[in-house]
């Protein structure tokens, strides 16, 4: 969400944003909340005049009550309620004022970074840099869940049993590579010096509302029936709201966090035959990273934060790239965002593991996370990224380290996690 100040000074930036962005379906949006802002602001000066002036007659009628003229202090209270009853109803036409202003303030999209490339959608995201060589073998790589299936590691039929589809049981050797993977990004941030934190799997809906969009709200969020409580989609969530409504000293910036959950998500629609199996899936797990730091730092923690992923996936001899999103592709609360995709021997192509966002001020001035220093108080920045989803980072783990006769080689790195095992067969 932006300042309203901002927008009310500058609202053809803004409308030139939303343009980027392919939302030209929100420019009357930015009129709309001009008006009602404008509105509110005279709304708010009458009701402050009339306090003002309440108080001074009041004050007038104590000192009449003093001298004895008690028929001009009566006169005087009479008026003194009459104000009070048209002040509450300019304090009733101003928090109306309030929540319609507030409700398409979070409508309107974030101003992007001047370096995004401007694109309609996530087909003219724009690649950076390569990363490792992407190697297709002489043999045959066969589909994730054939690789899984052969080495006694998966049992999607019994989960659709249990759950329906988009669940799956992880078993033996795999199951426990998914753990070793977890585990060592764990272990991997700690000696990057963040903070390891498990947080709470459920959040608030102000939290819900304070760190996403109302349509990637409405796309993945599970609800808790009877509850003001929804399942996380992804720690990042529950890790920003950690500072919801709080005062944070400037001394104690950059807060480095990273975080273990299950992720819960809808995944609604049909997907095609790559993105079956651990692809696209209701639950999973992930380790995460979040900063909230000074507004100047944000976008060396941004780069700082990608090259992380990309060191860590390196180290199991997977290949990658980052992919910039384009203007289109970007979230509404994201500022600059970018995506690691992980080479994938069997489908000659890279896809995507993991998603780097700086989101500017948005998410903490929907949260009021504030910062308190030399330069008085002000909003913090926040970034998450997404250090390893294992679902997604076991294909192209097992597709990159598959050997001719079906098993799995164990990269160095990995071993202490897998028992010392250098090798799944």
């Amino acid at each position: 969400m932006i300042d309203i100040k901002f927008l009310r000074e500058n609202p053809e930036v803004v409308k030139d944003n939303i343009k980027k962005k392919f939302q030209d379906r929100k420019l009357p949006l930015v009129d709309e909340v001009i008006e009602l802002d404008l509105e509110s602001r005279t709304v708010k000066a009458e009701a402050d005049n009339l306090r003002s002036e309440r108080n001074r007659i009041s004050k007038e009628i104590g000192g009449l009550m003093a001298k004895g003229k008690k028929d001009e202090a009566m006169e005087l209270k009479n008026q003194v309620t009459s104000f009070s009853e048209h002040l509450a109803a300019l304090e009733a036409k101003e928090n109306d004022l309030s929540v319609k202003i507030n409700d398409i303030m979070m409508k309107i999209p974030n101003i992007i970074d001047s370096s995004v490339p401007i694109g309609k959608d996530d087909s003219e995201n724009v690649e950076v840099e390569r990363y490792g060589e992407p190697l297709v073998p002489e043999y045959e790589i066969p589909y994730h869940i054939d690789i899984m299936e052969k080495l006694n590691g998966i049992d999607l039929d019994a989960a659709r049993r249990v759950a329906g589809n988009g669940f799956y049981y992880l078993l033996g050797d795999i199951a426990r590579l998914h753990s070793a993977v977890t585990t060592y990004a764990r272990d991997f941030m700690i000696d990057k010096g963040f903070t390891y934190c498990i947080p709470p799997f459920m959040i608030r809906s102000d939290v819900v509302t304070g760190v996403m969009s109302f349509e990637e709200m409405e796309a993945m969020m599970y609800k808790i029936e009877g509850e003001d409580l929804y399942l996380i989609g992804t720690s990042e969530h529950s890790m920003i709201g950690k500072f919801i409504d709080t005062i944070v000293s400037e001394d104690t910036l950059p807060q480095t966090l990273t975080s273990y959950s299950p992720c819960f998500r809808k995944e609604k629609g049909a997907h095609g035959l790559e993105e079956r199996g651990v692809y696209r899936i209701h639950q999973f797990e992930k380790q995460e990273m979040i900063v909230v730091c000074n507004p100047e730092d944000s976008m060396a923690w941004y780069e700082k934060m990608w090259q992380y992923t990309v060191e860590l996936f390196r180290t199991l001899d997977i290949p990658v790239r980052t992919l910039e999103c384009c203007s289109g592709d970007l979230a509404d609360l994201k500022v600059k965002s970018v995506d690691v995709e992980a080479w994938s021997p069997r489908q000659k192509k890279y896809f995507e593991v993991g998603s780097c966002s700086n989101l500017g001020d948005a998410q903490a001035r929907r949260l009021k996370i504030r910062v308190v220093g030399e330069k008085g108080k002000y909003f913090a920045h926040t970034l998450n990224n997404t250090v390893v989803a294992p679902p997604r980072m076991l294909i192209a783990f097992l597709e990159n380290n598959l050997n001719e006769d079906g098993s799995v080689n164990i990269p160095k790195a990995l071993q202490p996690y897998m028992g010392g095992k250098t090798i799944i067969k």
